[in-house]
């Protein structure tokens, strides 16, 4: 296969970004970038989206597709900036970014916010696969985290965001507004598990349980077996009983409110005001 991986670690929010890439024809496409944002200072800055637009022109790629696997809840996304430095980068993420965006502009009180996913140049369509250049991508919706979560399969890859890690640290959280624990068990264990176990997948983020050295890369069967919330052999009740009371235990996500209101937009800013500055919005409980 001339299909290549290659990874980014954001260290302050443990994100994994992958620029996949085909050797030979150099079509690539990017998997949930970085905006890094300093929270007490407000100020964003673009040294992750330097890294990735820094490979991508060292090894000559043609960059078509800026790919989410959802609207994130802890990291901003930097596709906008991408997209500013390559403008025929198409932006995509699954259609049922609708439902989330309509539950967060009432969280938000976001009055002239579109709800129908038009911040994004494509809306992806479960059980189809998209060309970007040479480079064919399967998308599968895995549900749970998030409604609108989907993972891309490229060729033997598979990119799975936050619905699964590492098997030493399991699955994504579920208790994010219509997050479901029982929808994330089907769409691990009735999807992901039923793919071939030489399957290679990539998480979203590694946390580095127990301080080990960084591990963004398992496979199925590797999980089927070994994924200590969710093994093949877990039953659907135990899962949802373990998800919902460790969910119950879980703070906020440190970037959780400047994040959804940027990843809904497509990883746009708020607009400037007539000061020339942009705000975000914290709702007070």
């Amino acid at each position: 296969m001339s299909t290549q991986v290659k990874h980014f670690f954001d260290q302050a929010t443990f994100t994994l970004t992958y620029v996949v890439f085909d050797k030979l024809t150099k079509d690539c496409v990017v998997i949930d970038s970085v905006l890094n944002y300093d929270q007490a200072s407000s100020k964003t800055s673009f040294e992750s989206v330097n890294e990735l637009d820094e490979f991508i022109k060292s090894n000559d790629l043609k960059l078509h597709t800026i790919l989410e696997t959802h609207a994130h809840a802890d990291h901003l996304t930097g596709a906008m900036e991408l997209k500013k430095r390559y403008p025929n980068a198409k932006v995509a993420i699954g259609k049922n970014i609708t439902l989330v965006q309509e539950t967060f502009k009432g969280i938000f009180n976001l009055k002239d916010f579109n709800t129908d996913g038009i911040q994004f140049d494509i809306l992806l369509e479960e059980g189809k696969s998209f060309h970007a250049g040479s480079l064919e991508i399967e998308v599968i919706y895995t549900p749970g985290h998030t409604p609108a979560c989907s993972s891309y399969l490229v060729n033997e890859n598979l990119f799975t965001g936050d619905a699964l890690f590492m098997p030493d640290y399991g699955t994504g959280r579920c208790d994010f507004p219509m997050g479901s624990a029982q929808e994330l068990y089907h769409s691990i264990h009735e999807k992901l598990y039923q793919l071939p176990d030489e399957t290679k997948f990539y998480t979203g983020h590694d946390y580095q349980p127990n301080g080990r050295k960084l591990k963004f890369q398992s496979t199925i069967g590797e999980s089927k077996t070994s994924n200590i919330q969710l093994k093949k052999s877990t039953s659907e009740s135990e899962f949802i009983t373990f998800r919902e009371k460790r969910d119950s235990t879980l703070a906020a996500p440190k970037l959780l409110l400047p994040s959804i209101q940027v990843n809904i937009h497509g990883g746009r800013l708020p607009k400037e005001e007539d000061n020339g500055k942009s705000y975000l919005r914290i709702p007070i409980s």
